[in-house]
């Protein structure tokens, strides 16, 4: 099972992009899924996290009302729509899975690595 994000490109500050992870074997399991972004120069972080089966969301300050996680269990999909994009948005954003821990959990303290999964992550620039 991997994780794998698309949809990553190149807007204007104002602009919406939709990000989407592949996330077969992970989607119905009891997973909590969340999209986590690191910027140059800084640690990776979270922007939203949802539980899989009860489908509870977080969004951390700086995207309330911006952006919105979902998922399509038919596709085995998790989408974050990312509108009114700002150039402090700009980073690598990343798809990450685990089983130990609620969403609430993962998207405030993460997880360690031994116990998550994650994609390669797609970039995100946003231009003034």
């Amino acid at each position: 099972v991997q994780l794998v994000e698309s949809g990553g490109g190149l807007v204007q500050a104002g602009g919406s992009l939709r990000l989407s992870c592949a996330a077969s074997g992970f989607i119905g399991n009891g997973h909590a899924i969340g999209w986590f972004r690191q910027a140059p120069g800084k640690e990776r972080g979270p922007v939203a996290c949802i539980g899989d089966t009860d489908l509870k969301t977080y969004y951390t300050e700086a995207v309330k009302g911006r952006f919105a996680i979902s998922v399509d269990r038919a596709k085995d999909t998790v989408y974050l729509q990312m509108n009114n994009l700002e150039p402090g948005d700009t980073a690598v954003y990343y798809c990450g899975a685990t089983r130990y821990y609620t969403y609430y959990h993962f998207c405030n303290w993460g997880a360690p690595e031994s116990l998550s999964s994650w994609g390669q992550g797609t970039q995100v620039t946003v231009s003034s």
